[in-house]
């Protein structure tokens, strides 16, 4: 992965926890001015001085570590301001800006483990801090990350899965990024080596042996299906199926003759016009891209960009199945 994200995190919180190591998990509360990170970043701090997640790039964590290790020594949590109006006046941050870090000394690791084992069934979970200590609460609780109270909640969202039909190097550049960068990707190809190649690095792989069959493959509102087929046979009959899967995106490649050809027999075939309505209009936020390495950059930055601007709230309370344990 390119980063750590949310759940890395708390992994690593887990695992030094697992090792009889005293752990501080921190979090970002409150920004006056900017801010590298958003409210709800977190940092982990083990009490050997290891830690994962930041908070500015490099320029306030050896403070912020500090700060752990002496809620550590005294078991307390506290609110800590960090930049403009802190106590700390040799600590600032070059944005001129102000943040409130959470730190909570020895969260409950059966909290941390319920986040993550939600996460992993692709479950919303949420976090509440205090200064009691860290709780988790369950996985269909749609509230959003921020103060409630005398508590803070954070809401964690599954992270982002894309679904890849196609072949050639358009899907294995597509599939290598996006794991790169740290998405759950499944790719679909009548293309056997390249799904072997891909499955041999780990990807989940299947095989489409029809034009007119598409394999079971799990989505749900945090997933996007992307076609990268350049042969329309493959997707007349496929793109119909996709677009009846949850999911919040999508798209299929073309140009713009294509893609008006595309809506025409979409229509013609009978897909109802609120199914239509779900293809994106244009894919990818670069335009006339003509390499396949450029092309899934530009389709990762569009589905990346979606999917941070996704309202876990409203999904939650409209598709609160999804949330539900079988």
């Amino acid at each position: 992965m390119i980063a750590t994200a949310a759940a890395d995190i708390l992994a690593f919180a887990l695992a030094r926890i697992d090792e009889g190591l005293g752990t501080a998990l921190v979090t970002l509360t409150d920004i006056e001015g900017t801010s590298p990170r958003a409210i709800g970043a977190q940092m982990a701090v083990a009490e050997d001085g290891r830690y994962a997640g930041s908070f500015s790039g490099g320029c306030i964590e050896a403070a912020v570590v500090a700060e752990a290790t002496g809620t550590l020594a005294d078991g307390r949590a506290r609110l800590v301001r960090f930049g403009a109006g802190s106590p700390y006046l040799d600590i600032r941050l070059p944005c001129g800006s102000g943040i409130d870090l959470l730190f909570n000394p020895h969260p409950d690791p059966a909290a941390l483990a319920g986040v993550l084992s939600n996460l992993d069934r692709r479950m919303v979970a949420t976090l509440r801090l205090s200064h009691e200590g860290v709780d988790a609460e369950g996985g269909g609780d749609a509230s959003a990350t921020g103060w409630q109270g005398k508590d803070f909640r954070i809401c964690y969202p599954p992270r982002l899965r894309i679904v890849a039909m196609g072949q050639g190097e358009e899907l294995t550049a597509l599939a290598r990024l996006g794991t790169v960068f740290g998405a759950d990707v499944c790719v679909l190809s009548p293309d056997r080596r390249a799904l072997a190649e891909l499955a041999a690095e780990g990807t989940a792989a299947i095989e489409l042996t029809a034009r007119t069959h598409l394999p079971p493959v799990a989505t749900d509102p945090w997933t996007a299906v992307v076609s990268v087929f350049h042969d329309r046979d493959w997707e007349e009959e496929l793109l119909p199926r996709a677009l009846e899967l949850p999911g919040f995106y999508v798209g299929a490649i073309g140009s713009q003759r294509t893609r008006a050809a595309r809506l025409d027999a979409l229509r013609a075939a009978g897909v109802p016009d609120r199914l239509v309505r779900k293809l994106q209009t244009s894919v990818g936020l670069i335009p006339a891209t003509r390499d396949p390495a450029t092309l899934a950059l530009s389709i990762l930055a569009q589905v990346a960009e979606q999917y941070q601007a996704l309202d876990v709230t409203t999904l939650c309370s409209e598709i609160f199945d999804f949330n539900v344990p079988a």
